[in-house]
């Protein structure tokens, strides 16, 4: 396995600040040339499979988000997650408890004849599939646009302000910067700005919108002189709509990469049980652990699920011990996560 050093390490923060900043700027924040930064990004692309990706703010989507658990027979249950993992609909696929549960998080439109299919007749009609659990997603506390910290512990707070108040927005910004999809070929997180509160009305993606955000969905460095041949538009409104939809906090960029190459051995889900009156304040606190890179409010029996990321068994038994035994937690149920198939987007059946 490729061993990650702090230059490494360094990059990647960068790129869950500012997805788009230009590997000039980046060099210069990192102490480093801009030959060499292209040359580590190259090879964390080709090696750790390194993605930087482009998603919709959920308020901006105008979608719900499901986190689904699945029981299947075990001769069963990596053909259907595989399956599941090769849908647009679907994201952070995993195989959980040993080997018989899948769990997912499934996207559905609020209506319309479609708008839960997956749910309501994909899914019961599929083969080996002997249980299904969904639980609306309430809110999120930690996740989505908020990166997990362990992604994001390597640059200090000068070189994070320079990389968001210096990097290009514009069409010249191409120029200084490497396209990554030539480059891999030869838990706010980056880029968004502030979500609107819950009173405040999201600003809802227009169909304009949504082809732009298909192009940066798989590589959000694509350049805008290829942004604009995707969308039929120019480059310099490319550029100006990306940057009012980054302003509106309508997208936000995140990164993929395997957690084993940051130190992380054991991965774990954990459903949780939390008296109502008592779940924000739970949530809130879980949302300042560095275990846990997602912890979000549900429906169903289990209203708070969080996932934690640990170096190995003892570290997550300390933090099961020690740090979440809360008084108001009623129940929790540990899940060790076996393999994911799809992160946020990219796929991993390999």
């Amino acid at each position: 396995m490729l061993v990650l050093d702090d230059l490494d390490r360094s990059l990647i923060h960068a790129l869950q600040v500012d997805a788009r900043a230009p590997f000039t700027l980046v060099a210069d924040v990192l102490g480093s040339s801009t030959q060499t930064v292209v040359r580590r990004y190259r090879r964390l692309y080709a090696q750790a499979g390194l993605r930087v990706v482009t998603l919709p703010a959920p308020r901006s989507s105008g979608t719900h988000q499901w986190f689904v658990r699945l029981t299947a027979a075990t001769r069963n249950a990596h053909d259907i997650a595989v399956a599941l993992a090769r849908r647009p609909d679907t994201s952070w696929v995993r195989l959980t408890s040993g080997g018989t549960e899948i769990v997912a998080i499934i996207h559905t439109t609020p209506a319309g004849p479609d708008a839960h299919a997956l749910l309501l007749r994909d899914i019961p009609r599929t083969a080996g599939i002997t249980a299904v659990s969904a639980h609306y997603l309430l809110h999120t506390y930690l996740g989505g646009p908020t990166a997990w910290r362990g992604r994001v512990d390597t640059l200090d707070a000068a070189q994070q302000a320079r990389l968001r108040a210096e990097s290009g927005a514009g069409p010249g910004a191409d120029t200084a910067r490497t396209h990554t999809t030539t480059a891999a070929h030869g838990e706010s997180a980056a880029g968004a700005g502030p979500e609107p509160g819950p009173g405040a009305p999201a600003y809802l993606l227009t169909d304009a919108d949504r082809l732009l955000l298909d192009a940066l969905r798989d590589d959000a460095r694509t350049s805008y002189a290829d942004l604009a041949a995707a969308t039929g538009s120019t480059a310099s409104t490319v550029a100006r709509r990306l940057a009012e939809l980054r302003a509106r906090g309508a997208l936000f960029f995140d990164v993929d990469i395997d957690p084993a190459l940051l130190g992380v051995t054991v991965s774990a889900l954990l459903w949780m049980q939390v008296a109502p009156a008592h779940l924000d304040d739970v949530a809130t606190a879980l949302a300042g652990h560095e275990e846990l890179a997602v912890v979000a409010a549900t429906t169903g029996p289990t209203n708070l699920v969080a996932h934690a990321l640990c170096r190995d068994a003892e570290e997550l038994h300390h933090y099961l011990t020690r740090k979440v035994a809360l008084d108001a937690i009623a129940r929790i149920e540990t899940a060790p996560v076996l393999r994911t198939y799809k992160a946020a987007a990219t796929l991993r059946t390999g």
